[in-house]
């Protein structure tokens, strides 16, 4: 399929579709082409327009603390320099009718991956669109999971050099890093070695040296991971109108305390629930994403450490829950309750894993009194350069077929270059033999049965001969078309980094150095917002 031509002359796009790769799980490839298959599990379908407006509704209706919601997003806001577009979406909030499309993400090194930026570029897409078509005020919203403490996930950030090798820079381990939530972790001056170590791993672009200025501001000794981490996605997304939210700010907590203490008094309801819808998409043949600790809380303590609460622990801390809510934290199953408690949340932006996860909380969200908001999958984006794209395109090549890291793919890409009339004598020769030899084990069996063995014995040994020749043929071809290999290989350093998909494995920092702000406006403003599609792209 030949590349569609974007609102750009300078960007063109192949779109796939999700289910052809093999990560994607059915869940999330149902949730796209056969929404009526999990309709028992979510809200609404994404796809229906009347699911939006009893979705709008629903988020408008619920009653919150919006005033002081809004206060705690400026005081970060300002605390971050967050640019004025960013400042008026937040004040947006106090309006009883906005709405909020939200998605979030850890605090990922330098930003984190490209699927970071997609996440929070679909927001801002879907609130433009959903402030059109329904006449609402809407703004995107992105929630720091700023509690989260698997320090592995955010830690790193892939690159590609010059010559598309891939590098990863990695923060060694801070104290408290692992054990309590990355908000508490704060950076010291090896920082500045880790910046210092990405500029000289990105190629050189007239972009560099702001991209390193705007990353260095951000992480500098003394800040935190979560507050450099905001700091840098408000300078780049603040100016479309993101709002950038620290879940971890104790001046939220009170506003969540009331969720803490509910999980405290119902103790063991959330898990079981969610092991029951669990149990149900199994049951029809999907996968259940999270198996929870039935004998625990949803909740963690904040004790130095995130430490997991026993049920039988709920009764004695009920009161320092509504006392000291800033001393807890929910766990993967509570936050978004949490999240949609806090914010006027129409549609929540999520990624296929997620997907997954956000199936079993239906009856959670129903058991908090909080309306579940609709579930929109991600713009999902390869981003390369035009000669990758003029390669896939000229030889029908499937973006997947780039993933595995040994030579299956490229072997028949250049046995499709053989010419001919060597495949069709290579293939005649083959049934040639094989007919000749079957004859052959037919007449020697009348003379000696035992015969028969030892020519089907010498035919097995003349196909792999033949099978040999071929590999050799193509070997042949190899050497003949080594500009065909070093297109193959430049194709799958972009799309496949270490046999990853690059969204998950290259930061965005990598593009932005790239592109500079056209990545913003290109993924921004040409992908359509089709869920169930993934994006070839040129910028």
């Amino acid at each position: 399929m030949l590349p569609q031509t974007g609102l750009s002359a300078t960007s063109t796009r192949l779109p796939v579709e999700i289910r052809r790769f093999p990560w994607i799980k059915r869940l999330a490839a149902d949730y796209a082409f056969e929404y009526a298959r999990l309709a028992d599990f979510f809200a609404g379908n994404p796809a229906d327009p009347s699911a939006w407006r009893e979705a709008i509704a629903r988020a408008q209706r619920h009653p919150r603390q919006r005033d002081t919601i809004a206060d705690v997003v400026e005081a970060q806001q300002r605390r971050r320099g967050a640019p004025p577009e960013a400042l008026a979406a937040a004040a947006r909030l106090r309006d009883p009718q906005t709405i909020a499309i939200v998605t979030g993400q850890q605090a990922g090194l330098f930003g984190g991956p490209l699927f970071t930026l997609l996440k929070a570029l679909t927001a801002i897409r879907l609130a433009e669109r959903v402030a059109g078509e329904h006449r609402v005020p809407a703004v995107a919203l992105f929630w720091i999971d700023a509690e989260d403490h698997d320090w592995d996930e955010v830690k790193a950030c892939g690159v590609l050099d010059a010559e598309l090798n891939f590098a990863e820079g990695t923060l060694g381990r801070r104290p408290g890093a692992g054990e309590g939530p990355v908000a508490r972790v704060r950076l010291d001056a090896s920082i500045a070695e880790a910046v210092g170590a990405l500029a000289s791993r990105l190629p050189a672009t007239e972009f560099s040296p702001s991209v390193i200025e705007a990353v260095r501001a951000a992480y500098r000794p003394g800040n935190g991971m979560v507050d450099a981490f905001g700091q840098l996605l408000e300078s780049i997304l603040g100016p479309r109108g993101l709002i950038v939210f620290d879940a971890a700010d104790p001046a939220a907590k009170p506003l969540a305390g009331p969720i803490f203490a509910r999980e405290v008094e119902q103790a063991g309801t959330t898990p079981r629930l969610a092991a029951e819808a669990g149990a149900a998409l199994v049951a029809r043949g999907y996968h259940a994403q999270v198996t929870p600790a039935l004998d625990h809380l949803a909740l963690f303590r904040l004790d130095g450490v995130r430490a997991g609460i026993h049920v039988r622990e709920a009764a004695a801390l009920l009161e320092r829950v509504r006392a000291r809510p800033a001393e807890f934290s929910p766990n993967v199953l509570l936050r978004p309750i949490v999240q949609d408690a806090l914010f006027p949340t129409a549609c929540y932006v999520t990624g296929p894993n997620e997907l997954a996860y956000l199936a079993q909380l239906r009856g959670i969200y129903g058991t908090f009194g909080v309306p579940m908001p609709l579930m929109y999958h991600r713009t999902t984006a390869t981003i390369v350069d035009s000669n990758t794209m003029r390669f896939l395109a000229r030889h029908d090549l499937p973006l997947e077929a780039l993933r595995a890291q040994d030579e299956g793919a490229l072997n028949q890409l250049l046995a499709a270059q053989i010419p001919p009339a060597v495949n069709a004598s290579h293939e005649e020769a083959a049934r040639a033999v094989a007919e000749r030899m079957e004859a052959l084990a037919r007449a020697a069996a009348q003379l000696d049965p035992t015969l028969e063995g030892a020519v089907r014995s010498t035919l097995g040994r003349m196909q792999d001969d033949l099978k040999k020749l071929h590999a050799k043929i193509i070997q042949a071809v190899k050497r003949k078309d080594e500009t065909l290999r070093r297109q193959f290989r430049h194709a799958q350093a972009q799309a496949f980094p270490g046999g990853d998909p690059q969204e998950r494995a290259i930061g965005f920092v990598y593009f932005l150095n790239k592109h500079g702000s056209a990545l913003i406006d290109r993924l921004g403003d040409d992908l359509p917002l089709d869920q169930g599609t993934h994006w070839v792209v040129t910028i």
